[in-house]
């Protein structure tokens, strides 16, 4: 297996950069087409599922939680407060400049570690390597491919290309 520094930190950073690429994409999409990017904030893909604004949210919270949790540092609470186009962006940009901090050192050997969620009012435990890979990132890449599909989903030019950069 790849290191957890790589397959933590070096994946939810490329697709933290990918994501804001794509925000910045449908910020010039809405220009060309004179529409308020605000109006993408509580965009959804459907009634009953979360906005644009929700989905960042989460995919940068499970992000930071994710390196926190596997270097043993304590997971810095964000408050979910982002109302504008360009609060979004700086989420993203502050969920990438949180994981800067992060060096190999600090995740790398993280794979046996214990790894204890709340979850239902009860203790969750699992070691680092099931937490990363079978909660963590399937979290985050949920919230991130959602976040794709809403902009798309309203037009902007966006493709795989842009995903997976």
């Amino acid at each position: 297996m790849p290191s957890m520094y790589a397959v933590s930190v070096g994946v939810f950073t490329r697709q933290l950069t990918n994501l804001l690429a794509q925000l910045e994409k449908a910020e010039a999409f809405a220009a060309e087409r004179k529409f308020k990017v605000e109006t993408l904030v509580n965009q959804r893909l459907i009634w009953d599922m979360a906005p644009l604004s929700f989905q960042i949210q989460n995919a940068t919270d499970h992000a930071k939680g994710a390196a926190a949790r596997l270097s043993g540092r304590e997971v810095p609470s964000w408050p979910d407060d982002e109302k504008t186009y360009e609060d979004l962006k700086n989420r993203v940009r502050k969920a990438l400049e949180y994981l800067s901090t992060f060096a190999p050192a600090d995740i790398d050997g993280s794979e046996t570690k214990q790894i204890t969620l709340k979850r239902g009012g009860q203790d969750v435990v699992m070691t680092g390597e099931e937490y990363l890979l079978g909660r963590a990132q399937q979290n985050f890449w949920f919230h991130v491919t959602t976040a794709y599909n809403i902009l798309r989903a309203d037009g902007v030019p966006i493709g795989k290309s842009d995903f997976t950069k």
